[in-house]
């Protein structure tokens, strides 16, 4: 399978759009499985995959076999795509989040005002304790993706969700004493 392999990549830099296809065919499983095992969701994953491949596709000349492997190359592409994936999401999120919070009414005069709720914002953040604290703004002011914070900070992975997560609660239990606290 190796000399199979090496022969399809010898291919693909040569010929590009003539064998898409075939390595499609033959890596598109080891992309798609990269793709859910960090999405965790099959069309993401599936859309994470086309794009990989039109990518390869697109730049194939880029690829040099005697730099590394076609799947690494290909897996390369894939973490991209995932990161851009995440980025893509979470400013959806910020958007959707945005317009939820014009279309909501009014909580009878218990609206704070953005700067005071950004100012209560930052003084809790403080209050966290490290790594949380630097988490926290890693993924909500840089604007990272939980991926990339793991890898920044070299930490696992799950252990950088738990810590949002639980920060996040926090976070909330604290504004909501604050804002319940407020005339």
């Amino acid at each position: 399978m190796l000399d199979a392999d090496a022969a399809l990549a010898e291919r693909f830099v040569a010929e590009g759009d003539a064998v898409i296809t075939d390595v499609y065919e033959r890596w598109s499983p080891l992309v798609y499985t990269l793709a859910l095992k960090r999405l965790g969701n099959s069309a993401d994953a599936a859309d994470v995959t086309q794009a990989v491949f039109v990518n390869a596709w697109r730049n194939h000349n880029s690829f040099d076999p005697s730099v590394g492997s076609l799947p690494g190359w290909l897996a390369t592409i894939t973490r991209r795509r995932i990161a851009d994936h995440w980025r893509t999401q979470m400013r959806d999120n910020r958007r959707l989040l945005a317009l939820a919070a014009l279309n909501t009414p009014p909580q009878f005069g218990r609206e704070l005002e953005p700067s005071v709720e950004r100012i209560m914002v930052t003084d809790e953040l403080s209050k966290l304790g490290e790594p949380q604290r630097r988490i926290m703004e890693l993924a909500f002011v840089e604007e990272q993706t939980h991926v990339e914070i793991s890898e920044r900070l070299e930490m696992p992975l799950g252990t950088v969700k738990s810590h949002i997560r639980r920060s996040l609660e926090k976070l909330r239990v604290r504004l909501e004493v604050a804002d319940g606290a407020l005339p």
